[in-house]
């Protein structure tokens, strides 16, 4: 047990481990180029209103929208935050960045574009006599 504490103190007053202060400084290293921010590692139960009233403290809010899968309707864990202007962004940034949000930490990056996406290929596939549509790579479905 002595051991442990002893450990314990060896490891607090090290300086081979970064600081919490260097580790949030290096995820705010980059700069905002737009007023949009990503926010991940929501929790599930974290709905637009909730979000909407959290970041509204930092400046105007344009938008809040937590990403919900189509299926289920459930949260996925991220959203995206939009303010009126940069600056406002910025302390909503360093205001939220690491902190808890339902009892989950969160982080606020800035939003990157979104990637273009090739169109769907349509499927090559033909029903036969039967009403079946062969799928080479797969086999039959009905």
């Amino acid at each position: 047990m002595a051991f442990l504490s002893r450990l314990q103190r060896l490891l607090q007053h090290s300086s081979f481990l970064p600081s919490s202060h260097f580790i949030s400084s290096i995820r705010l290293s980059s700069t905002l180029t737009s007023p949009k921010l990503f926010i991940s590692g929501l929790s599930r139960l974290t709905t637009d209103d909730k979000l909407k009233e959290t970041f509204s403290s930092f400046g105007q809010l344009l938008e809040a929208k937590v990403i919900t899968d189509r299926a289920s309707g459930r949260s996925k864990g991220f959203a995206f935050v939009t303010y009126a202007s940069i600056e406002e962004a910025e302390k909503a940034r360093e205001g939220m960045n690491a902190k808890f949000l339902d009892g989950w930490v969160i982080f606020v990056d800035p939003a990157k574009p979104r990637e273009p996406r090739p169109p769907p290929q349509q499927s090559q596939s033909q029903p036969s006599e039967t009403g079946f549509t062969v799928n080479k790579t797969i086999g039959w479905t009905g």
